[in-house]
């Protein structure tokens, strides 16, 4: 299917790997011009220039934090005029209620709430100008079944959520769609920062503890970085227009909801 978005640009945040390179890989492959983002510069640059290769797109990368002030700005300065923002930002640390205190707090809220925020202040103007827009954003199955241990990521994240709730239906009007992409377990370093603590808990290797967790998914395998990517692509795309402020869940059916 031709999802109508060839020759528009799109930024597309913490993209060198993981979930974020899968979103960018498959916008790519639809002939989306790209703005990639993430810390490290080498692999992002070596991540970029696999994509302008394979896909023929253009691809700028901006190496920088974009969960700072500065970061951020440089990412937009960079993605002035696009037509599609992707955002994206790696989940604060597992643990237990008592390990937080305030500052972490503030840090899971600056990368997982108020990062999205600023940059999608920054693009949407842009965007309701010209009549058309597509926001998505990565958060979390979480959102939806809060995980105990990720007391951090379920506070920022569902903070996120409730703003877009409201946002979403205030510029719709205007051809601009935003949209969360909720992932459950996807075989990537995220999934191995969370297998670890079991692994080392039960006394098993790192495989054994994946297994374990496989078998709780209904479809008895991690997600990949291509099964995201092409559902983010989709959200992104013409077809996508009545697709308004959803929480779509991308978890192998592991999170038991009628809604």
């Amino acid at each position: 299917m031709d999802l109508g978005i060839a020759g528009k640009t799109a930024i597309v945040c913490a993209s060198s790997k993981g979930l974020g390179h899968g979103c960018a890989e498959a916008l790519a492959a639809e002939g989306v011009h790209l703005i990639v983002n993430a810390r490290s510069a080498g692999p992002l640059a070596e991540a970029a220039q696999d994509l302008r290769g394979r896909f023929g797109v253009t691809v700028t990368d901006v190496a920088c934090d974009v969960t700072t002030p500065e970061g951020q700005a440089q990412v937009l300065e960079a993605g002035q005029g696009a037509d599609i923002l992707v955002t994206n930002a790696g989940g604060p640390p597992p643990g237990l209620w008592s390990d937080w205190d305030r500052e972490d707090f503030i840090k899971a809220l600056d990368a997982n709430m108020l990062t999205p925020i600023a940059l999608m202040k920054g693009c949407m103007p842009g965007m309701i100008d010209k009549g058309w827009g597509r926001v998505v954003n990565i958060t979390s199955q979480s959102v939806k079944a809060p995980i105990p241990q990720l007391g951090l990521s379920n506070s920022a994240r569902t903070g996120l959520t409730g703003y877009v709730a409201g946002t979403a239906r205030q510029v719709a009007q205007h051809g601009v769609n935003i949209n969360n992409l909720l992932p459950g377990i996807h075989a990537t370093d995220r999934a191995n920062a969370l297998d670890g603590p079991v692994a080392e808990a039960k006394g098993i290797s790192l495989e054994d503890a994946r297994k374990l967790r496989e078998a709780t998914i209904p479809t008895r395998s991690y997600g990949t970085a291509e099964d995201f990517g092409a559902a983010c692509a989709y959200l992104c795309s013409q077809q996508a227009r009545f697709i308004v402020g959803q929480n779509l869940l991308l978890d192998g059916g592991g999170t038991n909801f009628t809604i």
